[in-house]
């Protein structure tokens, strides 16, 4: 299939919640990824003097401060802008690792069939059973004070059962046809047939899943981190900063709503993006 075929092209561009979905997505990405030059402070040095009353409570928007201040004084504006930057790196990496392990697994299973499909679906199977957060998060304490790669290689690891499902059935259907099968018969090696003529097939369905899995990251991500073993402090991400202002969700509500709003946006942008994407590409699905 053509990634750029001019009529999925003109169906993604028709497509209202496509569109906003991936401005939503640019807008994140670019905010996170200018965050040392858009953020006004340091985001983990607190300005105590400057941000907090002599109550302790955490000041509201100024002109030094646009949203304010957080628990311990620190600008809320700048550890939104670092924190999206380390969520999406997780989201992203884990994502990585979910697409080259699930089309590897999908794809050799698919392809050779026989005794090779049968064990590692039965892996795929056996790697389905295990509760998701649960396991993610003993493996997580296994680790004494984990960076992010542990975060985002055991959200991959854990992750990339469902895209091997899919690619898998998309290969057995794709190793059948006309175009693959003389490409059999004229010679082509193996690794030949499936880097040229199966692989490329694939690309849509997998791009369009990666969107998904993007948001699924985010919010797996946030959810670790709110209950204290993902991101390390104090290292700012979206789910780090809701954990953080738990205790003063009543009192201070701006400092859960600000990470949760932006959880959401972008959760939401990637969702759509991704919905987009497949009707564009697959109108018929």
């Amino acid at each position: 299939m053509d990634l750029v075929d001019p009529r999925a092209v003109a169906r993604f561009r028709r497509n209202r919640g496509a569109l906003a979905g991936l401005v939503i997505v640019l807008v994140a990405v670019v905010l996170s990824t200018l965050a040392p030059l858009l953020a006004p402070h340091n985001p983990d040095t607190p300005y105590k003097n400057r941000t907090l009353t002599t109550q302790g409570v955490p000041i509201g928007p100024t002109r030094e401060f646009p949203l304010g201040a957080d628990a311990v004084g620190r600008c809320e504006l700048s550890r939104v802008l670092y924190g999206g930057r380390v969520s999406l790196i997780v989201a992203f990496a884990a994502t990585g690792i979910v697409v080259l392990l699930g089309t590897l697994v999908g794809l050799v299973a698919g392809y050779f069939g026989g005794t090779l499909d049968t064990v590692l679906m039965r892996g795929v199977d056996t790697l389905m059973t295990f509760p998701f957060m649960l396991t993610v998060m003993a493996l997580n304490r296994v680790v004494a004070r984990p960076g992010l790669w542990v975060v985002f290689v055991v959200l991959g690891a854990l992750s990339w059962t469902s895209l091997a499902r899919q690619v898998r059935a998309k290969t057995l259907q794709l190793r059948e046809q006309e175009f693959v099968l003389a490409a059999r018969a004229l010679g082509a090696s193996t690794p030949r047939v499936l880097l040229v003529h199966v692989l490329p097939n694939l690309a849509t369905l997998i791009i369009v899943i990666a969107t998904s899995v993007v948001a699924q990251m985010i919010l797996a991500e946030s959810a670790l981190s709110m209950l204290g073993v993902g991101v390390v402090p104090p290292t700012a991400s979206w789910g780090s900063m809701l954990q953080e202002s738990e205790s003063l969700t009543r009192a201070v509500p701006r400092l859960t709503l600000v990470p949760g709003v932006a959880i959401v946006l972008t959760v939401v942008g990637f969702n759509l993006l991704g919905e987009g994407l497949r009707d564009a590409f697959d109108p018929k699905g």
